[in-house]
């Protein structure tokens, strides 16, 4: 039963996957506790998603955001259950195991056993091409090197560098996580970006015995979901948004429209002013936007430095289709990644075709290749005609692929990668509590806060519905 009172108006900032994980679990959360609520997500883009777009194709499923998710990471996975799309998810070719490392051009397999670039079986390690003997020696010692006491946060690099050393760092554990970020590990907060091997250290004395112990962990969660460390959906990742979209028929969505300010109202509560001047009254917000669209918003109210310390690095992908006769090439694994010093443009290659059968005729062939990073932000900004001939030629210079593609799809990702500088925990924590003092019932959350990855991001919904729902009690 719906309790009397006055019906609750919550208004969502930003229609993206956290936005959207805020709806659903706010009602949610308002059902279980009888609480009448009203709610309306504003977005100035013109349909909800945020970075999740999926492009069907002449028979190509084609991600032009996010591509898939860990299986590892449940809040998806819950998700997708509450939804009914259990039965949608789709796991990574069982037959294409394998994934490249390149090293002065040519690419290496990664050793079996690493995880997160972090080894965990010494055989495959020590026989790999990739890391000089005194790297691996210099690795391995990892075993024998105490934990470091001070529990200030320090980079995700400079961990990686005291722990396994620069080799293993550069070649192998950067190439592999920077793709999360498209940052540079030497100025990434590692308690912001890889908490569990700060836990590793901590736990068990040394990083390799600390991941050996998470991959056994890992892979019994993985084995509940099938066994693949990766998941997506048979129709691409725009089935969670339209589930999403379906599941939310009484919320209310101004899109194509931008918030431009928020207002305190005399007696408590607060309006949020559109670009088109209409106000919508609200008793609670929750703001999703990017952190610096949020700090335009917060800023005439409250402090938020901390949102603008947060920096954005652009990204692009270049998908290409080609036909299997013309293409002349077969994978016996998902692609390749390369470290920065090999000076290409692109900084990884997924063979999309070959990892997700799901995604292309049986006949053609799907490769997605990743432009862009925190240090290197003019390859994004090349002119279509440039950067696909910029990828091209090291598809060509890796591959010796020279056919001609049947199309080609560009994507790129403007200020959409938040970069967790050192003691981003910490700052984010001081914000909240600051905000709650001086904006009661404005929460703020997102992939600026507390994770990038589709399961964070919604877990972070979550939270925030949980939060709000909490507050109105």
């Amino acid at each position: 039963m719906r309790s009397r009172e006055a019906i609750q108006r919550i208004v969502i900032i930003g229609g993206g996957i956290s936005g959207l994980s805020s709806a659903f679990y706010m009602r949610q959360e308002a059902e279980r506790r009888g609480i009448a609520l009203h709610v309306t997500i504003i977005d100035e883009a013109p349909k909800l998603g945020g970075k999740i777009h999926t492009l069907e194709r002449d028979g190509f499923v084609i991600e032009k955001g996010p591509d898939s998710f860990l299986s590892r990471k449940l809040p998806i996975i819950d998700l997708a259950r509450e939804l009914g799309l259990e039965g949608e998810l789709t796991a990574t070719n069982p037959a294409a195991k394998k994934t490249y490392i390149m090293h002065r051009r040519k690419l290496h397999p990664m050793p079996s056993g690493m995880m997160l670039g972090i080894p965990t079986e010494i055989g495959p390690f020590v026989k790999s091409g990739l890391i000089s003997w005194g790297g691996k020696l210099r690795a391995l010692m990892d075993l024998f090197i105490p934990a470091r006491k001070s529990a200030e946060d320090e980079t995700l690099g400079g961990f990686l560098e005291r722990r396994v050393g620069k080799e293993v760092m550069r070649r192998i554990a950067e190439p592999l996580l920077a793709g999360i970020y498209a940052g540079d590990l030497k100025k990434l907060s590692l308690s912001a970006t890889f908490p569990q091997f700060l836990e590793s250290e901590r736990r068990h004395g040394s990083l390799i015995k600390g991941m050996l112990h998470n991959r056994k962990a890992a892979a019994a969660a993985v084995s509940k979901t099938g066994g693949s460390t990766f998941l997506t959906f048979k129709s691409g990742l725009s089935t969670l948004v339209r589930a999403l979209d379906e599941a939310l028929p009484d919320v209310e969505r101004r899109l194509g429209v931008k918030a431009a300010g928020i207002h305190r109202m005399e007696g408590g509560g607060y309006e949020v002013e559109l670009a088109d001047g209409e106000r919508l009254a609200a008793d609670r917000i929750i703001v999703t936007a990017p952190a610096f669209a949020a700090a335009e918003l917060l800023e005439p109210l409250a402090d938020c430095e901390e949102l603008r310390a947060i920096r954005y690095v652009s990204v692009a992908n270049v998908v290409l289709a080609y036909d299997k006769k013309q293409f002349g090439l077969s994978f016996d694994g998902t692609g390749f990644v390369v470290p920065r010093s090999e000076g290409l443009h692109i900084t990884a290659c997924t063979w999309t075709s070959t990892k997700w059968l799901h995604t292309s005729p049986s006949d053609k062939v799907l490769l997605r290749c990743y432009v862009g990073h925190s240090e290197d932000q003019e390859s994004v900004k090349l002119p279509d005609g440039e950067l696909l001939a910029a990828v091209r030629a090291d598809i060509r210079s890796v591959l010796g692929v020279t056919a001609e593609p049947l199309f080609t799809e560009i994507t790129r990702l403007n200020h959409s990668m938040p970069q967790y500088p050192i003691g981003h925990v910490e700052r984010m924590r001081g914000l909240r509590d600051r905000l709650k003092e001086q904006l009661p019932g404005v929460w703020v959350t997102g992939a600026a806060f507390d994770g990038v990855g589709l399961p964070d991001c919604i877990r972070q919904g979550k939270e925030a519905a949980t939060i709000v729902a909490d507050d109105l009690s």
